[in-house]
């Protein structure tokens, strides 16, 4: 589902002139200079588009340069849009608005396309590395005075907001080429959701968000947190309630409109952790017991029973029938498993 263009198959001497003239037509007109004056053969560059519906994400990967966003090069064309990096290799430098920042690996820069703009994008050795999201203005669900003030500034992506939206981006990079064109469109919602909350946050203007938005980004946070400790044996709606400052009663509404309890959402994890475990040749010699304490179970009986009601089969059998199915010897089991999903 990535729309990917490269460099690699140029001959060296003609990479940096196409990836300016790529930029310039397919993302808008933008001034691109190699970092010292010079166009080495050596300059490579790469550009994935991922479409989520109202929004899209990008990927870019670039021997060092610099990009100048001019008011005239703004009147040649402007997408309109808010731009929402996180570096994944080197760093970057932004100067927009009267701010500037200094960006490194694992931080998140905010910019504006219909704002001039001077950016540097360095590495050693590697080519550096950006997701870039990009959201057209009016998805926003927050004040342009107060997203102003984010301009040019660096947000750390280790904490908090930051490092959740952070993580989506990666694993959304890792995995959204898989997806159906409307399960993009549903990440493409968690996404604008994530952004503004964590906008939202490093402008102390969380309550501007509606109250809908907040619940709904209040939850991602409490989805990944139970992805984070599903192997913890005392994770349960009380411990997650208390990690987010909730009641439990609170936690419960916010999940009826899953459809799911957190109990229920839990130990559906639980299970699919443990049967892609199963299906791992590699751990053919993790014994049953130990892959379901792994992710948090119990006990073996607790596992086990839990495991047949989902599944229709034991995890031993399960296991079985996928060797099986590999060495085209599968077990009767076979049929019990298909098309079974965990509850």
């Amino acid at each position: 589902m990535w729309s990917v263009v490269s460099s690699g198959e140029l001959p060296g001497g003609e990479r940096f002139e196409w990836f300016a003239d790529t930029i310039a037509r397919e993302v808008m007109p933008t001034r691109l200079t190699m970092l010292g004056g010079e166009r080495p053969a050596g300059f490579t560059a790469e550009a994935a588009l991922l479409d989520l519906g109202e929004l899209q994400v990008s990927k870019v990967a670039y021997s060092p340069l610099r990009s100048q966003r001019t008011p005239a090069l703004i009147r040649r064309g402007d997408p309109e849009q808010y731009q929402l990096g996180l570096v994944t290799k080197g760093a970057m430098t932004l100067v927009q608005n009267g701010n500037s920042c200094e960006a490194e690996a694992g931080d998140l820069v905010f910019w504006d396309t219909s704002r001039p703009s001077d950016a540097r994008y360095v590495s050693d050795g590697d080519p550096g590395q950006l997701v870039i999201l990009q959201l057209p203005r009016d998805l926003l669900p927050l004040r342009a005075d107060r997203l102003d003030r984010l301009l040019a500034r660096r947000m750390p992506g280790g904490s908090g907001l930051g490092a959740i939206l952070a993580d989506f981006l990666r694993s959304l990079v890792a995995h959204g080429g898989a997806c159906t064109p409307d399960e993009l469109s549903r990440i493409g919602a968690t996404a604008i959701d994530l952004a503004a909350a964590c906008l939202a946050q490093n402008t102390d203007a969380g309550k501007q968000l509606p109250a809908e938005v907040r619940a709904r980004a209040l939850l991602r946070r409490i989805h990944v947190f139970i992805e984070y400790n599903l192997g913890d044996p005392d994770l349960t709606p009380v411990a997650v309630a208390a990690h987010h400052n909730l009641s439990v009663r609170t936690l419960h509404q916010l999940f009826r409109g899953d459809g799911e309890t957190v109990q229920t959402r839990i130990r559906r994890r639980r299970l699919e952790r443990c049967r892609a475990d199963l299906e791992r040749p590699e751990l053919l010699t993790h014994p049953v017991h130990a892959i379901a304490a792994r992710w948090g179970f119990s006990g073996p009986a607790v596992f086990s029973r839990s495991f047949r009601e989902a599944y229709g089969v034991s995890p031993t059998e399960f296991r079985a029938w996928t060797l099986g199915s590999r060495s085209g010897r599968a077990p009767s089991v076979k049929e019990s498993c298909a098309g079974r999903t965990a509850r």
